[in-house]
């Protein structure tokens, strides 16, 4: 269900299910996880893209999937687990994954950006779209709450303009997306993004990748641990760094 290319210090994953307009399926759900275990401790590859493909970016969860596991239910054998729970789960355990990968995560927005994709804009360190792009939360529309993606979305946008978005099931075009700060830059070619995109990869080749690793990982940890403590940790980081190769290198240039 994926589209995997490595060039250079960029792994470009591409959701590849364009006549679901690349609704989130378990098997999707699961190859992700897989592509970011793989990656998750190599140095060689600095940043990560994610896009959809033919136009759209990810339309949530695929409803089909939620029919099989409804199928399931129906078989399951008491003391199994519920399969809608183990479907919604995988997903949730991927997604708290991919927000603490290492490498820099660019999502490029298009098209249908809604559900579980919406959650995977909120967990990006860079997220470009187009003013067409059309997102929202249309969970509680369908009877369900948005239940793995919500602790995302709150941390992304603020605990206010959640619960407007997900309790009235908002839709709303780039241009809104970029003012509650779910993406970075909203555009109006397909031209001006990949122009964007290579200025944004451009940009990270002139960081140092274990200060990018570090210092990502220290700004995850915000609010998770005791301030005295963490900047205790970033201290020994800061340390490390100044006299490490990296560091060195990079203080003699300057």
């Amino acid at each position: 269900t994926l589209l995997i290319d490595l060039q250079d210090h960029v792994l470009q994953i591409t959701l590849n299910r364009p006549k679901a307009r690349n609704a989130m399926s378990l098997q999707m759900v699961q190859e992700l996880m897989s592509v970011f275990k793989a990656i998750e401790h190599e140095q060689n590859i600095r940043v990560v893209v994610m896009r959809g493909a033919e136009g759209h970016f990810c339309a949530g969860g695929d409803i089909k999937d939620m029919a099989n596991a409804r199928a399931a239910l129906g078989q399951k054998a008491e003391g199994d687990e519920d399969p809608f729970y183990a479907l919604n789960r995988e997903f949730g355990r991927m997604i708290t994954f991919a927000n603490q990968i290492p490498q820099v995560l660019i999502v490029v927005a298009e098209g249908a950006v809604l559900g579980g994709g919406f959650g995977l804009v909120c967990i990006s360190d860079l997220a470009l779209c187009l003013d067409s792009t059309q997102f929202g939360l249309p969970e509680t529309s369908l009877g369900i709450p948005p239940a793995q993606i919500a602790p995302f979305v709150v941390t992304r946008v603020g605990l206010t303009q959640a619960r407007r978005l997900s309790l009235f099931g908002a839709r709303f075009k780039g241009t809104e997306a970029k003012e509650l700060g779910i993406v970075h830059e909203c555009l109006d070619s397909n031209e001006a993004i990949e122009t964007a995109l290579e200025t944004a990869l451009s940009q990270v080749k002139n960081c140092a990748p274990q200060a990018n690793r570090t210092t990502k990982e220290l700004i995850l940890s915000v609010g998770h641990q005791p301030l005295e403590s963490l900047l205790d940790g970033a201290a020994k980081s800061f340390a490390s760094a100044v006299k490490g190769a990296e560091g060195q290198e990079g203080t003699m240039a300057f």
